[in-house]
């Protein structure tokens, strides 16, 4: 087992992080046992702060521990030491928070409008009230016309567009997102990454964005964290210090945009390297 500060770097500069983070997650083991195997350490003394209208990155070898962090956060999942505090208040159970998963959440047999009222239903808002607050939303992702179609006649980025906005329409403060366009094509992917961005600079929402596309990362936050192999725990935080106003292609283009990718992939390497012997050691 690694140590915690073993390996540590952060480019952030001395400027120090706001005393009141809006997520803290400090010193958190999970475990997770079965009765036919050994105790499996997911996550060993994690720790991370979020600053309000941040959009953070979370980068990591596979089976690192970044989706169960993320559920851990949400309380979706139960953790065996640390703590985590949301909001100013330590995670007991299940938290009114935004997920985008990356599996499609979609009901099939419910029309575009009524998936998109779904979430607004479940927190109990009146019926009168659900179509005014979610119409707007899916005119703002482009699904403006289409209320009445259902998920199978749309396309797969339309999809996708209407789960954002299923969630969106309940205006979470904070937002988790799982991997949530991994299964799109290229160019579908780029363009809802552009509408994403521009509707979380207008809510100033506070984003958890798990990706293993360290390029997506780059080009969409604002800080990229690098988890360690399994034990996950943070290893490294860079702060992304690109133009806002730019899409996510033209950042792709800038030439700090490169500069950050060989960095930030010369501490992520060693880390798919080590969950990759660790891998092959159990073959």
């Amino acid at each position: 087992m690694r140590s915690q500060s073993a390996g540590w770097k952060t480019l952030r500069g001395e400027q120090a992080l706001p005393a009141d983070p809006v997520i803290h997650v400090k010193d958190v083991v999970k475990n997770y046992e079965a009765a036919t195997a050994a105790t499996l350490l997911a996550l060993d003394r994690a720790n991370l702060q979020v600053q309000r209208g941040e959009l953070i990155g979370i980068v990591g070898p596979s089976g690192c521990g970044k989706s169960t962090l993320l559920n851990l956060i949400a309380g979706l999942d139960g953790f065996n030491s640390g703590e985590i505090i949301v909001e100013g208040r330590p995670v007991t159970g299940v938290r009114t928070i935004g997920y985008v998963f990356q599996r499609e959440t979609l009901l099939p047999w419910r029309t575009v409008r009524r998936n998109a009222e779904f979430v607004l239903e479940i927190r109990g808002k009146r019926p009168e009230d659900r179509w005014r607050i979610a119409e707007p939303w899916l005119a703002k992702l482009g699904l403006g016309g289409f209320e009445h179609y259902y998920p199978h006649q749309l396309s797969g980025g339309m999809r996708k567009r209407l789960q954002l906005a299923s969630i969106l329409a309940a205006e979470p403060s904070i937002l988790l997102m799982d991997e949530p366009f991994g299964a799109l094509d290229a160019q579908t992917r780029t363009v809802i990454e552009d509408d994403f961005l521009r509707l979380w600079r207008e809510s100033g929402m506070t984003v958890l964005f798990v990706t293993h596309d360290l390029a997506e990362a780059i080009a969409m936050c604002t800080r990229v964290v690098i988890m360690t192999a399994r034990p996950g725990r943070i290893k490294a935080e860079y702060d992304i210090a690109l133009p806002r106003h730019l899409t996510t292609t033209e950042r792709r283009l800038e030439p700090h945009f490169q500069s950050l990718f060989g960095r930030i992939w010369s501490d992520l390497r060693d880390e798919v390297g080590s969950s990759l012997d660790g891998i092959a050691r159990n073959a």
